[in-house]
Protein backbone atom coordinates (compact mmCIF):
# COMPACT_ATOMS: atom_id res chain seq x y z
CA UNK A 1 0.00 0.00 0.00
CA UNK A 2 1.52 3.80 -0.80
CA UNK A 3 0.87 6.02 1.90
CA UNK A 4 0.07 9.39 1.01
CA UNK A 5 2.01 12.61 1.08
CA UNK A 6 1.20 15.25 4.23
CA UNK A 7 0.31 17.15 1.24
CA UNK A 8 -1.69 14.58 -0.24
CA UNK A 9 -3.79 14.13 2.96
CA UNK A 10 -3.79 17.26 3.41
CA UNK A 11 -5.28 18.14 0.06
CA UNK A 12 -7.99 15.10 0.76
CA UNK A 13 -9.15 16.24 3.43
CA UNK A 14 -9.73 19.67 2.62
CA UNK A 15 -11.64 18.34 -0.42
CA UNK A 16 -13.84 15.87 1.64
CA UNK A 17 -14.49 19.06 4.39
CA UNK A 18 -15.67 21.42 1.43
CA UNK A 19 -17.74 18.61 0.00
CA UNK A 20 -19.42 17.46 3.32
CA UNK A 21 -20.13 21.51 4.37
CA UNK A 22 -21.49 22.14 0.46
CA UNK A 23 -23.53 18.91 0.46
CA UNK A 24 -25.44 19.77 4.03
CA UNK A 25 -26.30 23.00 2.51
CA UNK A 26 -27.24 21.80 -0.60
CA UNK A 27 -29.42 19.11 1.52
CA UNK A 28 -30.70 22.11 3.57
CA UNK A 29 -31.66 24.79 1.44
CA UNK A 30 -31.62 23.30 -2.24
CA UNK A 31 -28.81 22.86 -4.69
CA UNK A 32 -30.06 25.64 -6.77
CA UNK A 33 -30.30 28.05 -4.08
CA UNK A 34 -27.21 27.33 -2.57
CA UNK A 35 -23.90 29.53 -4.11
CA UNK A 36 -20.46 28.71 -3.99
CA UNK A 37 -19.96 31.53 -1.80
CA UNK A 38 -22.52 30.02 0.88
CA UNK A 39 -19.93 27.39 0.37
CA UNK A 40 -16.17 29.39 0.72
CA UNK A 41 -17.88 30.86 3.50
CA UNK A 42 -19.34 28.15 5.84
CA UNK A 43 -15.84 26.44 5.01
CA UNK A 44 -13.88 29.13 5.47
CA UNK A 45 -11.58 29.13 2.25
CA UNK A 46 -11.79 31.38 -0.82
CA UNK A 47 -13.26 30.97 -4.58
CA UNK A 48 -9.66 30.36 -5.71
CA UNK A 49 -9.08 27.45 -3.20
CA UNK A 50 -12.70 25.71 -3.56
CA UNK A 51 -11.91 25.79 -7.93
CA UNK A 52 -8.66 23.96 -7.15
CA UNK A 53 -10.59 20.87 -5.80
CA UNK A 54 -13.95 21.29 -7.68
CA UNK A 55 -14.80 23.03 -11.14
CA UNK A 56 -18.20 23.83 -10.42
CA UNK A 57 -20.87 22.95 -7.93
CA UNK A 58 -22.57 19.79 -9.66
CA UNK A 59 -18.70 18.38 -9.39
CA UNK A 60 -19.47 18.02 -5.53
CA UNK A 61 -22.36 16.24 -5.81
CA UNK A 62 -21.08 14.02 -8.45
CA UNK A 63 -17.25 14.10 -9.02
CA UNK A 64 -16.44 10.84 -7.94
CA UNK A 65 -18.85 9.39 -10.40
CA UNK A 66 -16.15 8.85 -13.36
CA UNK A 67 -14.00 6.77 -10.44
CA UNK A 68 -16.81 4.79 -9.52
CA UNK A 69 -17.18 3.65 -13.03
CA UNK A 70 -13.52 2.54 -13.08
CA UNK A 71 -13.68 0.57 -10.08
CA UNK A 72 -17.39 -0.85 -11.89
CA UNK A 73 -15.29 -1.57 -15.18
CA UNK A 74 -12.18 -2.94 -13.03
CA UNK A 75 -15.14 -5.22 -10.97
CA UNK A 76 -16.26 -6.39 -14.53
CA UNK A 77 -13.10 -7.27 -16.11
CA UNK A 78 -12.53 -9.78 -13.22
CA UNK A 79 -15.80 -11.33 -13.60
CA UNK A 80 -15.21 -14.70 -14.76
CA UNK A 81 -14.82 -14.89 -18.60
CA UNK A 82 -17.85 -17.04 -19.12
CA UNK A 83 -20.21 -15.06 -17.25
CA UNK A 84 -23.16 -13.50 -18.72
CA UNK A 85 -22.71 -9.61 -19.66
CA UNK A 86 -26.05 -8.81 -17.79
CA UNK A 87 -24.60 -10.73 -14.22
CA UNK A 88 -21.20 -9.49 -14.69
CA UNK A 89 -22.59 -5.53 -15.07
CA UNK A 90 -25.00 -6.36 -12.27
CA UNK A 91 -21.66 -7.71 -9.68
CA UNK A 92 -19.78 -4.79 -11.21
CA UNK A 93 -22.85 -2.63 -10.17
CA UNK A 94 -22.25 -4.05 -6.87
CA UNK A 95 -18.84 -3.33 -6.99
CA UNK A 96 -19.26 0.29 -7.55
CA UNK A 97 -21.95 0.37 -4.45
CA UNK A 98 -24.65 2.02 -7.04
CA UNK A 99 -26.81 -0.78 -5.93
CA UNK A 100 -26.42 -0.61 -1.95
CA UNK A 101 -26.64 2.77 0.07
CA UNK A 102 -25.17 2.41 3.78
CA UNK A 103 -26.81 5.39 4.43
CA UNK A 104 -30.56 4.87 3.62
CA UNK A 105 -31.79 8.92 4.54
CA UNK A 106 -28.42 10.45 2.76
CA UNK A 107 -28.91 8.03 -0.05
CA UNK A 108 -32.83 9.51 -0.37
CA UNK A 109 -31.97 13.32 0.03
CA UNK A 110 -29.28 13.27 -2.37
CA UNK A 111 -31.56 11.21 -5.17
CA UNK A 112 -33.86 13.18 -4.79
CA UNK A 113 -31.60 16.82 -5.46
CA UNK A 114 -30.47 14.79 -8.06
CA UNK A 115 -34.21 14.17 -9.88
CA UNK A 116 -35.20 17.21 -9.43
CA UNK A 117 -32.40 19.12 -10.56
CA UNK A 118 -32.12 19.43 -14.09
CA UNK A 119 -28.09 21.11 -14.10
CA UNK A 120 -27.64 17.65 -11.58
CA UNK A 121 -29.44 15.35 -13.56
CA UNK A 122 -27.27 16.51 -17.12
CA UNK A 123 -24.38 16.22 -15.66
CA UNK A 124 -25.26 12.66 -13.93
CA UNK A 125 -26.13 11.32 -18.12
CA UNK A 126 -22.82 12.99 -18.95
CA UNK A 127 -20.51 11.21 -16.49
CA UNK A 128 -22.78 7.62 -17.46
CA UNK A 129 -21.83 7.92 -20.83
CA UNK A 130 -18.37 7.77 -19.84
CA UNK A 131 -19.45 4.33 -17.84
CA UNK A 132 -20.55 3.34 -20.95
CA UNK A 133 -17.16 4.10 -22.86
CA UNK A 134 -15.55 2.11 -20.18
CA UNK A 135 -18.50 -0.92 -19.87
CA UNK A 136 -18.88 -1.18 -23.91
CA UNK A 137 -15.30 -3.03 -24.38
CA UNK A 138 -15.75 -4.97 -21.73
CA UNK A 139 -18.96 -6.99 -22.66
CA UNK A 140 -18.12 -6.99 -26.23
CA UNK A 141 -15.43 -9.13 -25.82
CA UNK A 142 -17.87 -11.44 -23.34
CA UNK A 143 -19.71 -11.71 -26.75
CA UNK A 144 -19.26 -14.42 -29.01
CA UNK A 145 -19.02 -12.43 -32.64
CA UNK A 146 -19.73 -14.48 -35.64
CA UNK A 147 -21.77 -11.73 -36.92
CA UNK A 148 -19.16 -8.67 -36.10
CA UNK A 149 -21.84 -7.25 -34.07
CA UNK A 150 -20.33 -7.49 -30.88
CA UNK A 151 -19.85 -3.72 -29.74
CA UNK A 152 -23.41 -2.86 -30.96
CA UNK A 153 -24.66 -5.73 -29.28
CA UNK A 154 -22.85 -4.59 -26.05
CA UNK A 155 -23.65 -0.71 -26.70
CA UNK A 156 -26.96 -1.54 -26.45
CA UNK A 157 -26.23 -4.15 -22.88
CA UNK A 158 -24.63 -1.72 -21.97
CA UNK A 159 -27.13 1.19 -22.47
CA UNK A 160 -30.11 -1.09 -21.16
CA UNK A 161 -28.59 -1.76 -18.14
CA UNK A 162 -27.33 1.98 -16.83
CA UNK A 163 -31.50 2.29 -17.89
CA UNK A 164 -32.26 0.07 -15.31
CA UNK A 165 -30.03 1.51 -12.90
CA UNK A 166 -32.06 5.14 -13.30
CA UNK A 167 -35.39 3.20 -13.21
CA UNK A 168 -34.63 1.44 -9.97
CA UNK A 169 -33.43 4.22 -8.59
CA UNK A 170 -35.79 5.75 -8.90
CA UNK A 171 -38.87 3.34 -7.98
CA UNK A 172 -36.15 3.66 -4.98
CA UNK A 173 -36.79 7.04 -4.23
CA UNK A 174 -40.58 6.83 -4.79
CA UNK A 175 -40.83 4.20 -2.30
CA UNK A 176 -38.88 6.63 0.26
CA UNK A 177 -36.33 4.00 0.51
CA UNK A 178 -38.79 0.93 1.78
CA UNK A 179 -37.53 -1.47 -1.22
CA UNK A 180 -34.50 -2.90 -1.93
CA UNK A 181 -32.68 -1.17 -4.62
CA UNK A 182 -30.90 -4.43 -5.95
CA UNK A 183 -34.20 -5.91 -6.28
CA UNK A 184 -35.61 -3.38 -7.96
CA UNK A 185 -32.54 -3.07 -10.61
CA UNK A 186 -33.24 -7.02 -10.77
CA UNK A 187 -36.61 -6.04 -11.74
CA UNK A 188 -36.23 -3.60 -14.05
CA UNK A 189 -33.68 -5.46 -15.90
CA UNK A 190 -36.13 -8.70 -15.61
CA UNK A 191 -38.46 -6.47 -17.65
CA UNK A 192 -36.26 -5.38 -20.48
CA UNK A 193 -34.86 -8.87 -20.75
CA UNK A 194 -38.70 -10.18 -20.92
Amino acid sequence: MIEQTLWERQRSAARDEISRTALGLFLSQGFDATTIDQIVTAVGVSRRSFFRYFGTKEDIVLGDLVARGGVIAEAVAARPPDEGPWEALRAGFQSGAETTMPDVSAGLALGKMLSETPSLRARLLEKRLRWQELLVPLIAARLADESGTANLRASAIVASALACLDAASEAWIASNGATDLAALYDEAVAAVRS
